[in-house]
């Protein structure tokens, strides 16, 4: 194997250094961020990686200096990162990125609500040894297997007759890996089921950071037993790293777009925007863009707490998730805490805002520990009604 020759060595740990002195600040929601991102960073020293060994030069056996960055193996590298500035746009991509690598584990004070109990793993070993102790832990990983299958009808004389009896599927915080009996269960009910449009609304990835090539894997058996077209936006849980991967396996990802569905000469409007909790990484008004006047319109957020937004730009509906519904509930499914910055009858189920109809699934799969108590998990058939 070749070594990397010290001059690039040097030129590596030069970069890093600029990285972490020279970086200049921007703000993004109140929130100080680096305005360039580390991928682009990384991208400098793979170049002079290749630069400095010629291709013929067997392989290097050092890495670029990682640990100087802060970069964990999940991160883009150059190609990655192109695709996501093609697919994005350079400033999206240089946005989401740049949070991502500085904020994406941690604890207090990015986004919308302070605390992040997802991203302290010491919170996890802890409630899941409580749960052990008292003797529920078993019957709560039961409970959070037995996915429901729910129903919602969606009436508004805005809707088209042409879509009158038009049926959504929404799935929502699959967390893939934390419930092997729970996916099992989703993929042999979505052989069962009828429906015409798929929408997933966000969290796939069962941690909050690190990788997630089991999460690409798993969503691909998910995604095989899905009816085309399915949508889907990101959530909380999700890098943007993941956007290609879901995008290759058929899932059109909407990042603070719209897409156009039509139906026997008559069209609906579906409209998806980033991760608005954590990341804060929407956009509405981008998102609501060449969506016409009048004409009926359906969001997709991983989270409801942009409800005013959302009702605010004339949007007909808006489905989310995030919440679990609390996931571990008192008896009567009263949660003990949702995770969110809204008012609390929003936290699961249909609700009304202004003129705006409302969902929030509490999801199929579950989060910091794999257990549910009065709060089943859900895939929800959204029916849609003409008046």
């Amino acid at each position: 194997m070749a070594r990397l020759p010290s001059t690039a060595r040097l030129q590596c740990q030069l970069i890093a250094f600029k990285a972490a002195i020279f970086l200049p600040f921007s703000h993004a929601h109140g929130e100080p961020i680096r305005d360039q991102s580390k991928t682009i960073l990384c991208c400098q020293i793979m170049q002079t990686v290749r630069t400095a060994v010629p291709s013929s030069s067997p392989a290097i056996y050092e890495e670029p200096p990682s640990a100087l960055l802060g970069y964990s193996h999940t991160q883009p590298f150059e190609d990655d990162f192109h695709f996501l500035q093609n697919r994005l746009g350079r400033l999206h991509a240089k946005l989401r990125l740049g949070i991502e690598a500085d904020h994406e584990a941690q604890v207090f004070g990015q986004g919308i609500n302070y605390f992040h109990i997802e991203n302290l793993t010491l919170s996890h070993f802890v409630i899941g040894a409580f749960l052990k102790l008292t003797g529920v832990y078993w019957r709560g990983r039961r409970n959070a297997a037995r996915i429901e299958i729910r129903h919602n009808c969606i009436t508004s004389p805005q809707i088209p007759k042409a879509f009158d009896g038009f049926t959504i599927l929404q799935l929502s915080d699959l967390h893939v890996e934390m419930s092997q009996d729970a996916m099992a269960h989703l993929t042999a009910i979505l052989q069962k089921i009828s429906y015409d449009l798929c929408v997933l609304t966000g969290d796939y990835r069962g941690q909050s950071f690190g990788s997630y090539e089991v999460t690409l894997e798993t969503m691909s058996r998910i995604s095989a037993e899905l009816k085309k077209p399915a949508y889907g936006v990101l959530g909380n849980h999700d890098t943007v790293c993941m956007l290609r991967g879901l995008e290759d396996m058929g899932i059109r990802m909407l990042v603070n777009e719209n897409e156009t569905i039509k139906r026997n000469g008559c069209c609906i409007y579906l409209a998806g925007i980033d991760d608005a909790h954590f990341y804060r990484a929407d956009n509405i008004e981008k998102a609501v863009s060449k969506i016409p006047n009048d004409e009926f319109s359906i969001l997709l957020s991983h989270t409801p707490e942009i409800y005013r937004q959302a009702a605010l730009a004339d949007f007909n509906v808006l489905l989310s998730g995030h919440t679990h519904g609390g996931q571990i509930c008192l008896p009567g499914r009263i949660p003990i805490t949702l995770d969110s910055v809204l008012p609390r009858h929003m936290g699961a189920g249909p609700w009304k805002y202004r003129d705006m109809i409302g969902y929030t699934s509490v999801g199929a799969g579950s989060s910091v520990v794999p257990v549910r108590f009065n709060c089943p998990p859900e895939i929800t058939l959204h029916h849609l009604q003409s008046e």
